[in-house]
């Protein structure tokens, strides 16, 4: 047998062993695994990993930049501390343009918040929405660092809000800060605000805050996007933005959320509230085992008063 007959004659024999082997694979189950199914809670999208937690459990919002299809786009990721800036970007749709119709959630189709990664301050921010889908906001951030963008809304026609997160990063001369301390009681322009509750890992818990000034309840706490008070919380270490329902539906003293801790750690609640037409901010500290931070009272940062361009800042 000469060279090139050899050579045609155990390519044919190999292709039929493969032949072989390939359909005893698909009898015993030993073949090529099909593609998995979609998973039924948040899959490990563009921008977040996949939940480690029980089957089915979602992920805290903010941590994806992409979720069901809807991705955060911010045309100024790049700013300068302590310069005024328009913070500028998009919500793409599931076929990439801009979106342009929301639901209103607490009277604005959007809310966007600004935090950095030390969690020492917060921005609660209302943009204003163009024709073409771009969203703008004037703010400034007040150090130089990393911050996390979160947009929080529910697009026309979907039934379940969205919250997604994208870095902002600001140049300048940085100094880290440790997780701020706070105890159970907090004074921001003359207002004591106190915080009752816990939180606790995978289970739904209320916390509530009350509002006093000199020494007196606050009975008359305005409505502030369609509740008498609004409260954020981010978890430390990742900026896991925490959905939190406000139960009040009287103007104080007490006001109550109600929320559910993803994981063990430390947390920080941002609280606002309105009274005499000024919205306030007060920040907690909190972790999961019901403990605070070990320090006297702290004091929340200036407030704004109501109709600021941009919304208020803290």
């Amino acid at each position: 047998m000469n060279t090139a007959l050899r050579i045609t004659a155990f390519t044919a024999g190999l292709a039929a062993a493969f032949g072989l082997a390939l359909g005893v694979g698909h009898a015993t189950g030993g073949g090529p695994s099909p593609e998995p199914a979609a998973h039924a809670g948040h899959a490990a999208a563009a921008g977040g990993p996949a939940s480690p937690g029980v089957p089915g459990e979602h992920l805290p919002g903010g941590l994806q930049i992409s979720e069901r299809g809807y991705t955060l786009s911010v045309d100024t990721p790049f700013v300068t501390a302590g310069s005024p800036t328009d913070l500028r970007f998009r919500i793409l749709g599931t076929d990439g343009k801009p979106v342009t119709a929301y639901q209103q959630q607490h009277e604005k189709d959007l809310h966007l918040i600004v935090a950095p990664r030390d969690l020492s301050t917060f921005q609660h921010l209302h943009p204003t929405l163009a024709a073409d889908g771009t969203w703008s906001a004037p703010t400034a951030v007040p150090a130089a660092g990393e911050y996390r963008v979160f947009a929080d809304f529910t697009p026309a026609g979907q039934s379940e809000g969205l919250t997604l997160g994208a870095d902002l990063h600001a140049a300048g001369d940085l100094r880290p800060s440790p997780l701020p301390e706070t105890g159970r009681t907090v004074t921001v322009d003359g207002y004591t605000v106190t915080l009752g509750g816990d939180l606790t890992p995978g289970r739904s818990g209320r916390l509530t805050l009350s509002v006093s000034k000199d020494g007196k309840p606050v009975t008359d706490l305005q409505p502030y996007l369609g509740a008498y008070g609004h409260l954020v919380a981010l978890r430390a270490g990742d900026l896991a933005y925490l959905h939190v329902h406000p139960d009040t539906t009287v103007p104080g003293p007490e006001i109550a959320f109600t929320t559910t801790a993803p994981s063990n750690g430390a947390y920080r609640l941002f609280l606002d509230f309105k009274h005499g037409d000024t919205v306030r901010t007060a920040a907690f500290t909190l972790t999961t085992d019901g403990t605070t931070a070990p320090a006297t009272p702290a004091a929340a940062p200036t407030a704004h008063p109501t109709g600021e361009a941009g919304g208020h800042q803290h």
